[in-house]
């Protein structure tokens, strides 16, 4: 099918801070403050590159800087290192929780991976437990400075690993303590989610909601197997759809000189996702660290997450990991401001695009996208 592309909104000035957020795609093991792991690691004998919070911080946006996926992976070493015990693991949580709602987030999913959290001799459920309990508190800190958030936690299996099946159980064990969905992360590159179809037919056979990374380090494949092994609801990343989409260019020498982008042809994957509104995690920043973009260009201007919002794919924008990308969801979205000039209609309509994807019941939906419509609505 083929479909024209349209011009980019105008500029936006506005702060973006105070706009109720939805974030969908944010890893707990990649969102921890500096500060706080130099305290932990103290506590627990791990050595850091840098016991300095402002160096510490630096040194993990430098290393996951390399447009590599295998390099960002590797600066978790530390932050896992330090979320290996109840105490740890509540901190890191409640933290997490208190930094969203300081971003103006008010609905948040929290993906991590138990079966990494065990080196200490804690049980899956016990760190499940640990999680939660800390995610309440978070939530509860929030309240007390009026700051209004929900969280869930996306129960995520390795999938370099062999505990596919078990970890999706324990998702299941805790869907009615605040297990929302079920994810697999890791090195994506030759490792389909095939792997754990058994697992995913399980969490079908349950009604469990699984949300797949794929479309990051790895292309179509990776995706169609996200699709129909995985029964993916939403694509983690999901950025790579864009190769299934040839873009003409049409020739304006006579005016300006510059050509101009004309018409696209979708492929059948990227239809099939478009038209089912399979909601795209796309998480700008850390695409161009990992080098998710690089067919595409070298810079944030060549992120086809613009040309995928045009075309109207359910896009949702995420930070993926905060620390080591050296963002907030604000940051985010005053970067698709000024590098595609979008306009506070585009803003509203990602952030519902992210409320109405979440895995929530679907009165719990409608109220949160009424919330936001409210918010929207009162700044006039």
């Amino acid at each position: 099918m083929t479909e024209p592309i349209l011009d980019a909104a105008p500029a936006l000035d506005f702060d973006l801070k105070s706009l109720p957020k939805v974030s969908l795609h944010d890893h707990l093991d990649g969102g921890l403050r500096p500060a706080t792991i130099i305290e932990l690691a103290e506590a627990v004998g791990h050595t850091l590159p840098s016991t300095d919070p402002v160096a510490l911080g630096e040194w993990f946006r430098e290393s996951a800087d390399s447009g590599s996926l295998v390099r960002y992976l590797e600066t978790f070493d530390h932050t896992i290192a330090v979320m290996q015990t109840k105490e740890g693991l509540f901190r890191v949580a409640k933290e997490f929780v208190e930094d969203l709602a300081e971003d103006g987030v008010v609905y948040g999913e929290v993906r991590w991976a138990p079966e990494q959290h065990l080196q200490k001799g804690l049980t899956l459920d016990e760190v499940v437990e640990a999680v939660q309990t800390g995610l309440e508190a978070g939530v509860d800190a929030a309240d007390e400075r009026g700051q209004q958030i929900q969280v869930g936690q996306l129960i995520t299996a390795m999938r370099h690993a062999d505990r596919g099946q078990e970890i999706a159980e324990l998702a299941v064990r805790h869907r009615a303590n605040g297990a929302v969905g079920f994810d697999i992360a890791g090195a994506e590159d030759g490792f389909l989610p095939s792997r754990f179809k058994d697992a995913f037919t399980y969490l079908a056979e349950n009604n469990f909601p699984a949300t797949v990374h794929a479309g990051e380090a790895a292309g179509l494949e990776s995706i169609k197997s996200a699709l129909v092994d995985g029964r993916a609801l939403r694509l983690g990343h999901g950025v790579r759809i864009a190769e299934d989409i040839s873009v003409e260019f049409e020739d304006n020498s006579d005016d300006d000189g510059e050509d101009t982008i004309g018409m696209v042809t979708i492929g059948s994957v990227a239809a099939w996702v478009r038209d089912r509104g399979i909601a795209l995690e796309i998480c700008p920043s850390s695409n161009l660290q990992t080098g998710a973009i690089s067919g595409f260009g070298d810079g944030i201007e060549s992120h086809p997450v613009d040309m995928l919002f045009q075309l109207g794919f359910n896009v949702t924008i995420n930070t993926d990991n905060r620390l080591m990308s050296g963002v907030t969801l604000t940051d985010e979205f005053e970067l698709l401001v000024e590098t595609f000039d979008y306009d506070l209609d585009d803003l509203l309509e990602l952030t519902l695009n992210a409320a109405e994807a979440a895995f929530l019941p679907l009165d719990e939906r409608e109220a949160l996208v009424e919330y936001i419509n409210d918010a929207y609505a009162n700044l006039g």
